[in-house]
């Protein structure tokens, strides 16, 4: 898999592929993840005709942090990223806090995507229960006060539970492991205070939102709000899928997000 410098800090992974008028997609990985984490999904775009961009966001994998790590900031860059590369307009795609990006990159530059599909994600991140109260301040203390290995441990077990699993799980313990910490603890608070449920009327691109059955981070029932938020908008739901649904259930989302791409509105 190719890797491209955008810019001082920017890491993009990427498959070439002949697109023919396809417009590109683009990928956007969640907190403490990285581009080359959408690797099953960079393949199946490619066989299937597509140029797939997926970059490390400003902090993450080999992209460094510059002195600002927020989900607008973020956005910027990836309004930056399509406009050099001549890339606009693209399906967007992010996941979990790369959705928050995706939508933040939708709702101030509309004219960039072509295409919204929102994975596991929120357009405000508001606990409904004493258990998700308790998981997201454990998360707060956890990054706060203690070692990167014990946040990426908890971290790690939640997304990926099941013991066939262990694979991805370590793979993510490592990713997190190796995170820029200030990278992380800003993104997170910036993830806390992310609330644009207000403007989601404003957009007209066609959206999918996609949310895996057994999420245990973003609560099902919130995505089916924000499906109901955006006009328009299809939900799609990964039966089985957990929090990391491209990774866990990846046929099935690759399955689910290339019908949409290809399906005419």
């Amino acid at each position: 898999m190719p890797t491209i410098d955008l810019s001082e800090y920017l890491c993009i992974h990427y498959e070439e592929a002949n697109p023919g008028g396809v417009p590109p997609v683009l990928l956007l990985h969640g907190l403490g993840s990285a581009g080359g984490d959408w690797l099953f999904q960079l393949e199946a775009l490619a066989e299937a005709g597509y140029r797939a961009l997926a970059p490390d966001l400003r902090g993450f994998g080999r992209s460094t942090a510059p002195p600002r790590v927020t989900v607008k900031d973020m956005a910027e860059d990836m309004a930056l990223f399509l406009r050099r590369l001549d890339a606009a307009p693209a399906h967007v795609v992010g996941i979990s806090m790369g959705g928050t990006v995706a939508l933040q990159l939708a709702l101030d530059h509309p004219t960039l995507v072509r295409k919204l599909v929102l994975v596991n994600t929120f357009a405000r991140l508001r606990p409904r229960s004493i258990s998700e109260w308790l998981y997201f301040l454990s998360r707060m203390v956890t990054v706060t006060f203690l070692s990167p290995e014990q946040q990426a441990e908890m971290v790690a077990k939640r997304i990926f539970p099941r013991p066939e699993q262990e694979g991805l799980r370590k793979k993510l313990y490592r990713r997190i492991v190796n995170a820029n910490p200030y990278a992380y603890r800003a993104a997170m608070s910036s993830l806390r205070r992310f609330n644009v449920v207000e403007r989601l009327g404003e957009l007209r691109i066609p959206t999918l939102v996609v949310t895996g059955s057994e999420d245990t981070t973003i609560p099902p029932v919130a995505q089916e709000e924000l499906a109901r938020s955006i006009p328009n908008a299809r939900h799609a739901i990964v039966e089985g899928g957990g929090h990391a649904v491209i990774a866990d259930s990846p046929e099935a989302f690759n399955r689910i997000l290339l019908e949409f791409l290809k399906d005419a509105d």
